[in-house]
């Protein structure tokens, strides 16, 4: 076997181009989020409080968009929660959050946007779901309502298509037409088909009502890995409309993370892709907002956007037995993620610094001066200094018991410095 280490042309990096689709425009009042066209992909995410609680709800969205969710989707089931929409509304206006809200309507959606006005002028877009919008005749009647209610109030519509929750019509017929083929697909496939033909033929019948395409983003909803990438890469072929991301439960913890960054990370590479939901199942207990900083960490860590300074920190080996460098790094992400609400007003770009953390003397200082800021602190047995590093140059030596107070100091004068606006006029 021949091996050449002459390459005749560059190694390529970076994402594919993003696949053309068209830009939906998502608005409440001044606030305008662009998904699609030229925009940079969205980060999104779901509350899981019951909305009829007006205060508990706008609450918690409050928290997912300090997070930094850019669009933030409610429950809308019931007559309490439609009633619930306007008064939601109100109490996160009067709290300056001006997030999107997104109404996610099942089963009886039409009656909901009929009866309760106020809540369809408050949301900012609806989601429907043609497996549950309704059957038989009802079906498009019911499917006709709910987009020209869309259509009278300038609402952009989800048309969420998901396979726990397919049109039973229209599954059969693919199973008809599958049937009647010399080669028959596997079920698999004709479940893919199905997917991608609700998604496309009901974002037509919306426009034949009248709706714009530019108001219409599609999502293909799944809970597997390979099936979402499947899906969407077929998707994405057929049709020019933006695509909203996510597994439809993506599970718990670990599994739900890796999950999640296994399929999307695949497809956005591709170029495929304008908003993305992290499905993930809380804690007993846990904090909501996990599922948009997972989001975005997954844009942020494949180069596709900046949120918050990334911290860098080496996993640990028997040269680091003491958790001083671990306690740290997870202090000064917290810290940056923390300030990044009033630091992104104040200190354009911070978002794109680098800070590392590093536990030993074998690659502590040399990434240290590859980062902006960086600190070595010592493993086991070297001396009890830690180096600190500012874009490259050596600038202190930190010891004692106020290493942490004394680095975020150093942190937050760089930040200061660096990215202020005057700074950045200068």
């Amino acid at each position: 076997m021949t091996f050449s280490n002459n390459a005749t042309e560059p190694i390529p990096s970076g994402p594919l181009p993003r696949r053309a689709s068209r830009g939906v425009l998502v608005q409440h009042g001044a606030r305008k989020v662009m998904v699609g066209g030229d925009a940079p992909v969205v980060v999104q995410s779901m509350t899981n409080t019951d909305t009829a609680d007006v205060i508990g709800t706008a609450i918690q969205i409050k928290e997912l968009a300090r997070a930094g969710s850019e669009i933030v989707r409610i429950t809308v089931n019931t007559p309490e929660a439609a009633a619930a929409v306007p008064a939601i509304r109100e109490q996160l206006d009067k709290m300056d959050v001006d997030v999107p809200l997104v109404g996610d309507f099942h089963y009886n959606g039409h009656l909901l946007l009929r009866d309760y006005p106020e809540c369809a002028q408050a949301l900012s877009k609806y989601r429907i779901n043609p497996g549950n919008v309704g059957q038989g005749a009802k079906r498009d009647t019911q499917f006709a309502q709910m987009i020209e209610t869309a259509i009278k109030y300038d609402k952009p519509v989800r048309i969420g298509v998901n396979w726990g929750s397919l049109d039973q019509a229209l599954l059969a017929r693919i199973m008809d037409e599958n049937a009647a083929r010399a080669q028959p697909w596997s079920a698999q496939s004709v479940m893919y088909e199905a997917l991608i033909t609700s998604a496309i033929e009901n974002a037509q019948r919306a426009e034949e009502l009248g709706m714009r395409r530019e108001q219409i983003v599609l999502s293909c909803k799944v809970s597997g890995v390979q099936d979402l990438i499947a899906v969407y890469r077929e998707l994405g072929k057929r049709c020019d409309y933006a695509l909203h991301l996510g597994l439809t439960e993506a599970g718990m913890g670990s599994k739900g993370i890796v999950a999640s960054t296994a399929a999307l990370s695949v497809l956005l590479q591709e170029g495929i892709g304008d908003t993305i939901r992290i499905s993930l199942t809380p804690e007993p207990g846990g904090d909501r907002t996990k599922e948009v900083v997972v989001g975005q960490e997954i844009l942020q860590t494949m180069g596709l956007r900046k949120f918050t300074p990334m911290v860098i920190a080496c996993p640990g080996c028997g040269r680091t037995t003491s958790t001083v460098f671990q306690e740290l790094a997870d202090n000064i992400q917290t810290f940056l993620r923390e300030q990044m609400p009033e630091w992104k007003k104040t200190y354009p770009g911070v978002e794109a610094m680098n800070v590392a953390v590093m536990g030993c003397i074998v690659n502590g200082p040399g990434e240290s001066k590859h980062a902006n800021i960086g600190i070595s602190l010592p493993g086991t047995g070297e001396s009890p200094a830690a180096p600190v590093f500012v874009d490259g140059q050596k600038v202190a030596t930190l010891r004692g018991e106020r290493i942490v107070d004394e680095f975020k100091t150093i942190v937050l004068e760089y930040v200061q410095k660096n990215y202020s606006r005057e700074a950045a006029v200068s």
